[in-house]
């Protein structure tokens, strides 16, 4: 409302914030305190309506004029709109009044100017009033930073208009605190060289700088080794050339001084850092810079007349060019400095001048202003059309008529980089090509300000193009500007959002700019300025999204997991699985410890020390590896890091901090078991293992958000299946959703009291098979408590891989829980949550707040929000379904599902009804009971279904997934088609018996035949463009002759270069991929061989096959792919055809194949029924005897004979052989999949059907 000034309004908001007060309902303590309750801004207006302050329907609101003073003596009316903006995340402009007319705008400080003032007068001797400065993010990490390391006494006055700074003349003392620096790149780079000036304080050697997560990927490796080469200790503790850093302390606090020689190509912050550190010196500094000119002189040159200003003469060499000598001394600070205003933010109101063709001035920034972007106006505006008047301290712009800026062809704006951002904007509606360049370093700002404006003036229709160092702006006429349906993104970038706001004014409707608040950075005031000195009208809105309650977390990406938990756990073997899935680094704390500890091992180090110092010493290394690893590692710790309360504050920030800290779990007593008779190299704990793990046990659930529970795992098989289960969790944990089916599909409702029972998991597959998804039925387990229900969802996920829907059903929904059991029942959601299931079933009839307060807590996995009615009280055509419905759709649940009881035939038909009028959610909709069975046949959308296996059905009237397609076919709901084989020759293929096996299992009425030729034109023609085409299997010679017919192909399907599937996908198109790698992989998988590994491959073979084979190892992560063939050059054209990173090494001689690594696993891709070229054979054999003692797997392509040569070789040398059939049906398998959507197809009847003559 521009009533309080911006320095009032700063220091108000630190007040509330350091009293633990929100200053807005965005903040996470409101969020935090609501449980991410939903509630709209109009909502929220309705309450206050309420207000006793109110006059009739007029809201009040007590206003302050300063702190101190109210603006009226009684509270002061404001509009809704206001008060909306005031609310809102996001901004709405409206379109500019473009009337003819005059204003005076007196932007803030220069946050460049403000930040320096700052650091020269904490360095000087004596007390600097500072005025006019920047009251912003940045300047306020910068002051607590110089606060924190002593650097100077700061004081307040004139009502916060003025801060007196006296500096304490470079005596600076180390902190513990690390320094967090948000997004300020000033801050960042000034305080790098000042962190070299501290000197040690206590048991504190060292200073440790960070920032945001943009901060730590915008680059400072210049700077850092400039002063590494001046003799400084610093060292990045995540990625090298970024924050955070840690800076040692020296006793001197001085800089080595002599000649620093500086690359100052990307920022000129570098430079101006050691400028101003340099006069704490133990000699003159001369500071040279390097690579080429330095980017943005004109910051230099501000920085060396500041210098001058408190008392530092710096001298340009005469004889070497960019390069300064800076002599010893102190700095001198002035009685009064007053901060100049920031020029870039200048550049806003003077572009709002030039698109509206009125008339704006600046009265305190001119031509004398050192300040680059000072020459905006003459440089920029003055060339596309504007009249600028620019003395030596006053800058005026009178734009011309609306919709008559010209382009301003080409400029170089290096000298004023920031302001480009507001040329470019203005340059999108001057017809016309418009080149900006020397602006290279703006993609390493707060975000990539190139990309961004590129990708931001795509949404007005404005085409931007980049350039190495700059872009071109396609400027079009004003009129041909189109709107953004959706809203502009800021990036969180200050600059980036003040310059859309004026486009977005210029648009003809009105335009969302999100996340307004990024402005504070260097303009706190800046929409009171648009709306109250620019007469903008504007309105707040909410980010678009149904509710709080329905968003997910965004991906986990690159940010470090700490996994915790007792010894034992399965930390060890997640940790590896979770390196080789997300490809990040190991950290393991104890080796970490150990390594600070000279090599001592923790058992010696716990018999010298004792128990407390070790927890002492881990705490603080801990801390210190968590701070410095904080993206790309799975940290893997102690099992004892929860007991000490400095630890758990640790993970618990770091999981506010949106970090994923994952508890490891299994059966105590297996863990008691190993701890007590097998683990010899860890020391002894001092109490029973039984005690230690109750006492830890709510530490553990205090500092995680995740959990995974191990099931015990001892043979191969078991280990295989914990390892791929872990792995899939792994996946949901870190933002891979399982995507919501798209085909008919349905899940099965286990109904088994105890998944424990030897006799569950051999049915598993079978009971899955046609389903997308499985349902546990929570309520009918033997035990609810959250370690049994925990155990049963680990052996599940180790059943099978299909997605696991969490259901605890109540009484009153058809279920055996308590109704009333609530607090139970929340307790099994969350753990549901922890555990990172794919879906939880959240009953519509709990009540509301509660259902808000889960939805909230929810992640990644999927919400089914369900109502059953068992008794049949509800007709479909009555208003409480429709109620229902609308609850689910504002909880912002991803499916819904209504589930009735039939009484006759026609409710069916009203439910029908009901699903054609419902479908903005995905609807699984049912009846129970006999008369229910139809609407089970016709719901189209995960429809529940029982299996013969089962103890019982799950609900009255629930049917097989074979009983409902055999219904299905029975009234026409399931067209019969034909599948092929198509190739030559083919006349033993096995296809037909497997797709007929797996048809006649799920009840399908399909069809498989033999095509046999070698023409393509011929299928295609005869077999694919049939209109009971289903789909069909392409053999040779076909792989490569049938690709140009598919007009949609899979990833597989492109690099390998052939496709043994095709599949018609509507509109006369067709799909094709290759499934010959699925068949290689799945075989590994299902012999024990690893889902990843870390070693080699090894492949015989040149042909097609050899081709899936290669994609195959890729796939699973061999590091490098040897191949051995008769024929060499066929090796040499796929090392070719395959992208680099594959590593494929082609073997010529047996010297060459004696010279490789370890092997790990090995794909024969050659004819079975031929005998070994004896040469081939030697180089096969000399392969075989590298292959690794940690495991050796070998699959065989070819599936006639059952023994090919190649096999026997492998087997005779020890290597763990899996026959060609074993591929057939895994790829075949994986057809059946593609052409169904993805149901899950049973192995053993298919297998049993291939194998079986």
């Amino acid at each position: 409302m521009g009533i309080l000034s911006p320095v009032a309004v700063s220091r108000l908001a630190d007040c509330f914030a350091g009293y633990g007060l929100p200053t807005s309902v965005q903040d996470k303590i409101m969020v935090d305190r609501v449980n991410g309750k939903v509630c709209p801004i109009d909502t929220l207006l309705q309450k206050m309506a309420l207000d006793k302050k109110n006059v009739g329907s007029k809201k009040r609101a007590v206003i302050l004029k300063s702190i101190g003073q109210c603006y009226e003596n009684h509270a002061t009316f404001v509009t809704d709109e206001d008060l909306r903006f005031m609310v809102g995340r996001d901004a709405k402009v409206y379109p500019f009044d473009t009337q003819p007319r005059e204003f005076t705008v007196v932007p803030p400080g220069s946050k460049s100017v403000s930040n320096r003032a700052l650091v020269l007068a904490a360095l000087g001797e004596g007390q600097c009033k500072i005025k006019n400065l920047l009251h912003s993010d940045d300047t306020k990490y910068m002051l607590h930073a110089i606060q924190a390391l002593q650097g100077a006494d700061v004081e307040w006055q004139d009502n916060g208009d003025t801060i007196a700074v006296t500096g304490h003349g470079g005596d600076l003392r180390a902190t513990a605190e690390h320094l967090y620096l948000g997004n300020a790149g000033t801050a960042a780079r000034f305080l790098t060289s000042v962190a070299c000036l501290v000197k040690p304080e206590a048991d504190q050697h060292h200073v440790v700088l960070t920032g945001n997560a943009r901060m730590q990927q915008r680059p400072n490796g210049p700077l850092i080794e400039a002063l590494r080469a001046n003799g400084r200790d610093i060292e990045c503790l995540n990625h090298e050339g970024c924050l955070p850093v840690r800076v040692a302390c020296s006793a001197s606090g001085l800089l080595k001084g002599g000649r620093i020689e500086l690359a100052a190509t990307v920022s000129s912050q570098y430079v101006s850092s050691i400028l101003m550190a340099a006069p704490y010196a133990e000699q003159p500094v001369t500071l040279a810079l390097v690579g080429g000119a330095p980017v943005s002189q004109t910051y230099i040159t501000m920085t060396i007349e500041m210098m001058a200003q408190f008392g530092i003469q710096v001298t340009p060499s005469k004889t070497e060019k960019y390069t300064y000598e800076i002599p010893l001394g102190r700095y001198k600070n002035p009685a009064e400095y007053v901060v100049e205003s920031d020029a870039s933010s200048a550049t806003y109101p003077l572009a709002f001048a030039a698109l509206t063709g009125t008339k704006c001035t600046i009265p305190n920034i001119g031509s004398s202003s050192f300040q680059g972007d000072a020459r905006f106006a003459t440089g920029v505006l003055r060339a596309m059309g504007c009249q600028v008047h620019q003395d030596e301290f006053s800058t005026s712009v009178q734009g011309p008529p609306v919709g008559h800026l010209k382009p301003f062809g080409h400029i170089d704006m290096e000298p004023m980089t920031d302001a480009f951002l507001t040329a470019t904007v203005v340059a999108a509606v001057a017809p016309g090509d418009s080149t900006i360049t020397g602006i290279a370093n703006q993609r390493v700002k707060e975000c990539n300000r190139i990309a961004a404006m590129r990708q931001e003036l795509a949404k007005f229709g404005v085409e931007v193009s980049e350039l190495d160092d700059g872009l071109v702006v396609h400027g079009v006429q004003l009129d041909m500007l189109q709107q953004p349906g959706t809203g502009v993104a800021t990036y969180d970038d200050h600059r980036v959002a003040m310059s859309l706001s004026l486009l977005a004014g210029m648009c003809r409707a009105p335009v969302v700019v999100e996340h307004r608040r990024c402005t504070s950075k260097t303009w706190p005031g800046w929409w009171d300025v648009l709306h109250s000195q620019l007469g903008v009208r504007l309105d707040g809105c909410e980010p678009r999204q149904e509710s709080p309650a329905a968003s997910v977390p965004p991906p986990n990406a690159n940010r470090s997991i700490i996994l915790i938990g007792m010894r034992a756990c399965g930390k060890t073997t997640m940790a590896h699985v979770m390196a080789q899935k997300l490809h990040m680094q190991l950290l393991d704390l104890d080796d970490y410890f150990e390594a600070k500890e000279a090599g001592v091992s923790i058992k010696q180090f716990v018999h010298e020390h004792g128990w407390a110092e070790f927890r002492r010493r881990e705490t603080i290394y801990s801390r210190e590896a968590i701070e410095s690893h904080r993206e790309g590692f799975v940290i893997s710790t102690g099992g004892g890091i929860v007991e000490s309360p400095q630890s758990r504050a640790v993970l618990q920030a770091y999981i506010r901090q949106g970090g994923i800290v994952l508890h490891l779990h299994r059966d105590i007593a297996h863990t008691v078991s190993f701890l007590q008779n097998k683990d010899t190299v860890r020391p002894a704990y001092d109490e029973e293992i039984l005690a230690v793990w109750q006492r830890r046990r709510p530490w553990y659930a205090q500092c995680s958000n995740y959990s995974f529970f191990s099931p015990h795992a001892s043979t191969h098989a078991q280990i295989r299946q914990l390892r791929a289960a872990m792995g899939r969790f792994v996946d949901r944990i870190t933002g891979n959703t399982c995507p919501l089916p798209t085909a008919r599909s349905y899940f099965v409702c286990l109904t088994f009291p105890d998944l424990a029972d030897p006799a569950v998991q051999p049915q598993i597959d079978a009971i899955t098979a046609g389903c997308n998804a499985v349902e546990l039925r929570v309520d009918r387990l033997v035990a609810h408590d959250t370690d049994s229900v925990a155990l049963q969802v680990g052996l599940l996920r180790m059943y099978t891989n299909l997605p696991i829907i969490f259901t605890v059903r109540t009484q009153s929904q058809g279920g055996s829980f308590p109704d009333a059991d609530t607090d139970s029942l929340a307790e099994l959601v969350q753990l549901a949550f922890r555990l990172g299931l794919e879906y939880v079933d959240l009953e519509l009839s709990l009540p509301e707040g509660l259902l808000d307060t889960l939805c909230s807590k929810r992640r990644f996995t999927k919400i089914i929000g369900s109502y059953h009615d068992p008794r049949g009280l509800h007709r479909w055509s009555s208003p409480d379904w429709q109620s229902k419905y609308q609850l689910a759709v504002n909880l912002g649940v991803d499916i819904v599902k209504f589930v009735g009881t039939a009484s006759c035939a026609q409710d069916n038909f009203d439910l029908e009804a009901f699903r054609s009028a419902h479908q903005s959610k995905p609807l699984v909709a049912i009846n129970m009971g006999l008369q229910g069975k139809l609407s089970r046949v016709l719901n189209p959308f995960m429809t529940p279904v029982t299996h013969s296996l089962l103890p019982d059905s799950a609900a009255p009237g629930q049917m097989s997934v074979r009983q409902i397609h055999q219904a299905l076919t029975m009234v026409g709901g399931i067209k019969p088609l034909k599948f092929y084989v198509v190739g030559t020759p083919i006349s033993h293929s096995r296809s037909p018996n497997l797709h007929t096996a797996g048809y006649r299992e799920l009840g399908l009425p399909h069809q498989f035949f033999r095509f046999e030729t070698d023409d393509d034109s011929k299928v295609f023609h005869e077999v694919v463009e049939s209109p009971d085409f289903g789909g069909c299997c392409i053999t040779i010679p076909l792989k490569l002759k049938m690709l140009k017919y598919a007009t949609q192909l899979s990833d597989s399907a492109k690099t390998i270069g052939a496709i043994n599937t095709m599949w018609p996908i509507g509109d006369g198109k067709f799909a094709g991929t290759n499934t010959d790698w699925i068949g290689i992989r799945d075989s590994f998988i299902r012999n024990n061989a690893p889902d990843t590994v870390s070693g080699n491959g090894l492949i015989i073979g040149g042909g097609g096959a050899s081709r899936g084979a290669v994609y195959a190892l890729h796939q699973m992560g061999c590091s490098t792919i040897y191949m051995v063939n008769r024929e060499f050059n066929l090796l040499k054209q796929i090392k070719l055809d395959f992208p680099a990173d594959y590593n494929i090494v082609p073997l010529n001689t047996v010297d060459d194949v004696q010279k490789i690594e370890q092997i790990t696993l090995a794909v024969s891709a050659i004819p079975g029924n031929v005998e070994l070229d004896p040469g081939v054979k030697e180089k096969i054999q000399v392969a075989f005897q590298k292959g690794s003692p940690d495991g050796k797997f070998l699959v065989e392509a070819a599936y006639k004979p059952t023994e090919t040569p190649v096999l026997k070789l492998a087997k005779s040398l020890g290597w763990h052989t899996i026959p060609g059939r074993e591929m057939l049906v895994n790829q075949g398998i994986a057809q059946l999949e593609i052409f169904f959507g993805g149901i899950h197809f049973p192995y053993q009847p298919i297998y049993d059907a291939v194998v079986n003559e």
